[in-house]
């Protein structure tokens, strides 16, 4: 299927899902500090374990999905998780949202285009962890209005 052809399915309506049978992880919670030879701290770096999860996400994301979608989207995603711990949904949703801009899904995950992720849960299942993506178009929805027309309307 041709990029140009994927990109009108996707500006038709179309639902977009798939799913990441991987253990879902934060970038967050995963950080590591970076310290120089002398033991001097230079900044915070990405753990090996999300660098790990961010390439794994990159070989099993479908090559029909990657439209560089720059239209308004909801991205529903259910996270199946391997453990019972507790963990904050908005770095789940960052880890994704970031995965997906570089596997090339969506273009930026920027407001824009991220107008929500309405329905999204976090589940446990300690056999099958996955994160499951539903991505719905939101094109009729009024979702950024420029800030010269808020005013115009105060």
């Amino acid at each position: 299927m041709s990029k140009a052809l994927r990109r009108e399915i996707v500006m038709l309506g179309k639902t977009i899902e798939f799913t990441i049978p991987l253990d879902p992880k934060t970038k967050k919670n995963s950080m590591q500090p970076r310290i120089a030879r002398g033991g001097r701290f230079i900044g915070m770096m990405q753990s090996e374990v999300y660098i790990q999860y961010e390439k794994d996400c990159l070989r099993v994301i479908p090559g029909s999905v990657r439209l560089a979608i720059a239209e308004p989207i909801n991205i529903k995603a259910i996270y199946y998780r391997q453990t019972r711990r507790k963990v904050d949904i908005t770095n789940l949703h960052s880890a994704l949202h970031d995965v997906l801009t570089k596997a090339g899904v969506i273009q930026d995950d920027c407001a824009d285009i991220v107008i929500a992720t309405d329905g999204s849960r976090v589940r446990y299942d300690k056999q099958n962890p996955r994160t499951e993506v539903c991505i719905e178009p939101m094109t009729e929805e009024p979702y950024q209005v420029p800030i010269e027309k808020m005013e115009e309307d105060w």
